[in-house]
């Protein structure tokens, strides 16, 4: 059922972005308020309104939000590794090989299927074929995710991750032996100016590109590569793997960041989703969640010789 929501702007929010002030107001994302502004569904003082606005005091803005779209992704029977579930979330310890939503190429098989099959009530803010997700992990990285299973929810969920409240931290095998104890990536990432498939860090002014932050942290040096972990304040496609291979040091086993030669075996790229926190959607209580290491990368591991040799070493 469409909801519509009649605003009268405040004196202390007066001077917002409309776009941002409906983003706090009706708790959308950014995108989702940007396409109903374009759409038509916002009115402005009785007319057409621009994402941009600076709102003031007594403005009327009315806005129309359209009921979610019938799901059409088909429920698999998929066997899931669930960490926990709730009437509102499920988190899931995810495989490595796995897609996590219906797209070209992928329309059967992912973890929306498993689940439409799992829980029949996931929500339907995504669409069609993403119901319930919030955040995604790339096709061979594994470890943590969460769900939404109500629209309450995902909104929620989707407002903690913009606001920067969710913790994501992941374990990496890299090529190469770290010499810094730990450091911060500060790099914008865009779509590659050429490989149109790929991500990469962007110098140029006239290219578009987003804020990506990383802070890593050496956990074990071998000979000739490093465990890290690092816990990323920003959410950009590829970004762990764009920046790590932009530092000199590409995740063993990717095949699309980095020119190395494996010779350890990995056959993905050794990145997993080790810990998850935020705060429960509808409780406010605070979780966190951890996925041990999985048993291909231990075996990597395991193949590998521990470096004593100090960490100003070459």
């Amino acid at each position: 059922m469409e909801k519509e929501y009649d605003i009268i702007v405040k004196p202390d929010t007066a001077r917002e972005r409309l776009d941002i002030f409906l983003c706090k107001e009706i708790g959308l994302s950014r995108s989702q308020t940007d396409k109903l502004i374009r759409a038509g569904m916002v009115k402005l003082n009785n007319g057409k309104a621009k994402p941009g606005y600076r709102i003031k005091r007594d403005d009327r803005i009315i806005v129309k939000v359209p009921p979610a779209k019938e799901m059409t992704a088909k429920p698999e029977d998929i066997p899931l590794n669930i960490i926990y579930e709730d009437n509102d979330i499920i988190v899931l310890n995810k495989p490595p090989g796995i897609v996590v939503h219906p797209a070209a190429g992928n329309a059967e098989g992912t973890l929306v299927n498993a689940l439409l099959h799992h829980c029949k009530d996931l929500s339907g803010i995504g669409g069609t074929v993403r119901p319930g997700v919030v955040h995604r992990l790339d096709k061979d990285t594994s470890g943590l995710i969460v769900f939404a299973k109500t629209n309450e929810a995902h909104l929620n969920l989707s407002r903690q991750i913009k606001d920067r409240e969710v913790k994501k931290t992941y374990l990496a095998l890299v090529y190469g032996r770290m010499k810094k104890d730990s450091g911060i990536i500060d790099a914008h990432i865009g779509r590659h100016p050429v490989h149109r498939k790929k991500m990469a860090v962007i110098r140029s002014a006239n290219l578009k590109k987003r804020e990506a932050l990383t802070h890593y942290k050496v956990v074990k040096r071998y000979a000739g590569y490093t465990l890290v972990e690092l816990d990323l304040k920003t959410g950009r496609t590829h970004q762990i793997r764009v920046h790590l291979s932009y530092i000199g040091y590409p995740v063993a086993g990717d095949r699309t960041y980095s020119r190395k030669k494996d010779d350890i075996g990995a056959s993905r790229q050794m990145l997993h989703a080790i810990r998850l926190c935020f705060n429960h959607p509808i409780t406010g209580k605070y979780m966190e969640f951890k996925a041990e290491m999985p048993g291909d990368m231990e075996k990597v591991l395991g193949t590998l010789v521990e470096d004593k040799s100090g960490k100003d070493a070459e």
